[in-house]
């Protein structure tokens, strides 16, 4: 269980501690973008093996059982999760790399919402797992996830305002990190007919999903089993 804690704080630190630092700026400099980019490839890919291999060879140490009841809710919030994924996938992204020019932009669709529902749908794909799975190597292997999903959105956004400060103090106060903070504050607006599109793949992607989840991963998503 030792070997999964390093793991998992190795996975956070990497993409937290380096990605969403000033030592990312310093290892660019010295390395070049497509050098640091190359390198942090490389150091991630390391980081999610060790973190799987480690997973897999942890001891089972149970901490609860859900009930078929949270079961059903850990199903109903991985379809918001998909959809959220789908949100942040068919619209232009202006917290990806290389997406700069989405800042001038209207943030539409799954961006009205949130500015950052890429990083929620991991977040709460681990909080689900985590749930579901209800032992300590779970909570461990999935909740590296949640934590660096939940910590880079601040990060991303400090990230970005460095760069371009101005223009994105203009995209900021039309969005939120919180969901739907921004609509309950008048800084945006809520329209449904840009979300049919992500709600109807994050739906149909949700359930071959739960369909093939036991020939891929060799658990059932269902709380009924078979």
């Amino acid at each position: 269980m030792t070997f999964l804690v390093l793991t998992a704080l190795l996975w956070v630190g990497v993409h937290v501690g380096i990605a969403g630092t000033a030592v990312r700026g310093r290892l660019a400099g010295q390395l070049g973008d497509n050098g640091f980019r190359g390198a942090f490839s490389l150091v991630s890919v390391v980081a999610i093996s060790l973190l799987v291999i480690t997973w897999k060879s942890a001891p089972y140490v149970p901490l609860w059982q859900l009930p078929a009841a949270g079961g059903w809710l850990v199903v109903a919030a991985m379809l918001v999760a998909f959809v959220l994924f789908a949100g942040s996938v068919l619209t232009p992204n202006a917290t990806s790399v290389g997406q700069e020019k989405a800042l001038d932009r209207e943030a539409t669709g799954m961006f009205r919402v949130t500015r950052h529902p890429m990083l929620w749908s991991f977040a709460l794909w681990g909080v689900c797992h985590i749930a579901s799975n209800g032992n300590v190597a779970a909570t461990l292997f999935f909740g590296a996830f949640a934590v660096t999903a939940l910590l880079g959105m601040p990060s991303i956004d400090a990230k970005i305002a460095g760069r371009d400060p101005a223009r994105f103090a203009a995209y900021a106060r039309a969005t939120s990190i919180i969901p739907f903070a921004a609509i309950a504050a008048g800084r945006n607006r809520f329209a449904p007919a840009e979300l049919l599109r992500p709600v109807l793949v994050g739906a149909v992607v949700w359930g071959l999903l739960l369909y093939t989840h036991p020939y891929i991963f060799g658990v059932y998503a269902l709380p009924t089993g078979q």
